[in-house]
């Protein structure tokens, strides 16, 4: 049983990691491989050793598949830089994760759209 304290320490470290990961993603990466992504989520594991990092990418199939390349090239750098940016001794390992749920929300509300038209 996890206590509240380490929960929201973690959650907390968790929102660091976001912000820190998105502003070195946005402006510190020099790989024209890299598209415009945004940071939507990390999740760290319980023992915070290592977290997924989702990533939104403005684009199509190829280009999101050239944008994960470049992150998990960056990966050694953007690990080292959010280390030194948040003091932390042991930086978690970094998993870059596409995030599709804007995709999967946006033809939810096409096809909600399509039925509604249909009835109406």
């Amino acid at each position: 049983m996890e206590r509240r304290g380490q929960k929201y320490h973690r959650e907390r470290l968790g929102e660091a990691l976001r912000e820190e990961i998105e502003t070195i993603v946005e402006g510190e990466l020099g790989d024209p491989r890299i598209g415009l992504v945004s940071v939507s989520q990390v999740i760290l594991a319980e023992d915070a050793r290592s977290a997924r990092v989702f990533v939104e990418v403005l684009g199509d199939e190829a280009e999101a598949l050239r944008t994960m390349q470049g992150l998990t090239a960056a990966l050694g750098f953007i690990r080292r830089q959010v280390g030194q940016r948040l003091q932390l001794r042991h930086p978690p390992e970094l998993f870059f994760q596409l995030d599709r749920s804007g995709q999967y929300g946006a033809r939810i509300d096409q096809l909600l759209t399509r039925t509604r038209k249909k009835r109406g």
